[in-house]
């Protein structure tokens, strides 16, 4: 097959071209499923690669109106599509290097010839529109898939040539201004309606988590986030009502734009000023997130979510938890998943259903992070919650890429972090003697350490700890000799759990406002008693951190910034 695949290759600039050739080497790319594509790939690599740069040679020549509305050519465009499609989210042997070296083979010349293209046409159903969506979209899928890709200049070219040009637009703003009706005739999704609303949102989306590396970004987050934010609100706010009648092209809209709300949320990482500009009030922020429960809850959504982020159903559920996974972590409205059941019942059945474990991953740190220890005792989903990290996290350490299927383990780890703080999660921990993996991981990651610290909050977890007199030794050791401040925090702080090192603490004289006489640091079980303990001493006149009054945010940090500012310590 490969030989003969080649042969045809070959004769692809044979002028004139036989519709014939398009028809065989479509036919042999159908050909190959998961199975044989990795294999097919390896040893046809350079016939491949002479496809992709014929067909952004064509798209991006003078005469492509000569060939756009013929059927061969066509077919030959969506078949090579859908089997790059194929190649990105094939967790075969393929590398990524190789798979970028086969999509990313256009220059930025020709990128300008088909933006032209774009832009000259009159017909807002051209096919041409179509095939161009089909590529930007792979490119978006495989950018959001491997961050950390070393990108070609075109792919910057690409991206801010979409936010200056399409996304920041009047186009754009005029079919946002159509999506906010509540009812859309399928006319209105034309070619161009959803290269601007989907295909461009989807590319900014990718393209925010790349872009952070380079640091001349056409506009800030804060500017895109009030270009954007009036009309996302009511989009979502009109068809969340209204969810029974979304139609393909409708579904793959919202799910792009919640997902470059999300990105926008989250600009490189952390959570900035961006939340303040979309949510200026309370009630906004509440109005929103029952909005997005409503979306979420439809079940043939979170029913159609596949392992990967290759549909809209998925990329849906993912956004949207997504976003409010960031406003739980920014935003106090704690008391509403806590009161409201409808909501808090609809994670949990996401969360369980679904096939995405990054779906998983948003919904179980939501959970974490909303309800608290108690709620997620009373609701029985603490030990499926812990059993589901320690699983993917053992899996991902074992595996040569540190990836549980294509999701890095980083991203775990960031979302145990958030859940290590909780006695359930923490007693699961020990019950299931999963302390020694992150004993093992925790000099390839550092932030294992903030949730060794948490964990070590429990007695079971306490004498693994202790037991383990290499990890001891170690600590000793990095706690007065390390450069990195936090990290001295966080290993004194385990250490202190530990009963280690508590005769070298000094007791400081300082008063001002930001230093505490005493920090509380307890167990979710001793609350009431906590309470009554920090009311009395408070009456007395004394300054207390205890975290239900004095922390938000990251619970780790702002724990090593109480030890460091308090001057007696209560446990």
């Amino acid at each position: 097959m490969e030989k003969k695949f080649e042969e045809l290759v070959y004769k692809l600039n044979i002028s004139p071209l036989s519709v014939d050739i398009l028809q065989q080497i479509s036919l042999i790319l159908k050909e190959q499923d998961s199975e044989c594509l990795c294999s097919f790939v390896h040893k046809s690599f350079d016939s491949l690669l002479v496809v992709e740069r014929w067909i952004w040679k064509v798209l991006s020549s003078d005469y492509y109106d000569e060939w756009i509305n013929e059927e061969y050519y066509q077919e030959f465009f969506y078949t090579t599509a859908s089997f790059n499609k194929d190649l990105i989210f094939n967790n075969g042997d393929v590398k990524v290097d190789t798979k970028g070296s086969l999509l990313f083979c256009v220059s930025i010349d020709q990128m300008n010839e088909v933006f032209a293209k774009l832009d000259r046409s009159n017909d807002d159903n051209n096919p041409f529109i179509n095939i161009i969506s089909l590529w930007l979209d792979n490119y978006s899928y495989f950018l959001y898939d491997n961050p950390q890709y070393n990108i070609p200049p075109v792919i910057d070219y690409i991206g801010r040539h979409i936010t200056v040009k399409y996304f920041m637009g009047k186009q754009y703003k005029l079919y946002l201004t159509e999506l906010r009706q509540p009812y859309l005739i399928q006319s209105v999704f034309t070619a161009k309606f959803l290269f601007y609303i989907k295909t461009c949102s989807f590319y900014l989306y990718a393209y925010l988590f790349i872009s952070i590396r380079s640091p001349n970004s056409p506009y800030t987050a804060d500017e895109m986030i009030r270009y954007l934010y009036e009309d996302y609100l009511e989009i979502i706010h009109v068809h969340s009502y209204n969810i029974m009648s979304w139609n393909k092209e409708l579904l793959g809209c919202i799910a792009q734009l919640v997902g470059l709300m999300g990105g926008f949320c989250w600009w490189d990482g952390q959570q900035r000023t961006q939340l303040k500009i979309l949510f200026p009030k309370e009630q906004i922020v509440c109005d929103h997130v029952e909005d997005l429960t409503r979306i979420v809850a439809h079940t043939p959504f979170y029913k159609q979510t596949k392992p990967v982020r290759s549909n809209y159903e998925t990329i849906l559920m993912d956004t949207t938890l997504m976003i409010l996974l960031v406003i739980v972590q920014t935003e106090n409205i704690n008391w509403l998943f806590r009161s409201n059941t409808t909501i808090r019942d609809t994670i949990i059945s996401v969360s369980e259903a679904a096939l995405n474990d990054e779906v998983c991953l948003c919904g179980y740190c939501l959970l974490g992070e909303a309800l608290g220890d108690d709620l997620l005792k009373d609701l029985k989903i603490a030990d499926n919650i812990s059993d589901y990290f320690l699983h993917v996290l053992q899996e991902a350490w074992n595996h040569s890429s540190k990836k549980y299927r294509l999701i890095p383990i980083e991203y775990f780890l960031r979302g145990f972090q958030t859940l290590s703080k909780n006695d359930s999660i923490q007693q699961r921990t020990a019950s299931s003697n999963k302390i020694s993996l992150f004993i093992e991981m925790s000099d390839q990651y550092p932030v294992v350490y903030d949730i060794i610290w948490a964990l070590s909050f429990n007695h079971d977890i306490q004498q693994q700890l202790r037991s383990n007199s290499s990890f001891m030794s170690k600590l000793s050791h990095l706690a007065p000799q390390c450069d990195n401040e936090l990290m001295r925090k966080i290993t004194h702080g385990i250490l202190w759990n530990l009963e280690i090192n508590h005769q070298d603490r000094s007791i400081s004289q300082s008063t001002n406002q930001d230093t505490f006489h005493i920090m509380i640091s307890y167990s979710h079980k001793e609350k009431v008693l906590c309470k009554q303990l920090y009311d009395e001493l408070t009456k007395s006149g004394y300054r207390v951190w205890i975290d239900f009054d004095q922390m938000h945010g990251n619970v780790m940090d702002a724990m090593a910034q109480a030890i460091d500012q308090s001057e007696i310590i209560i446990i």
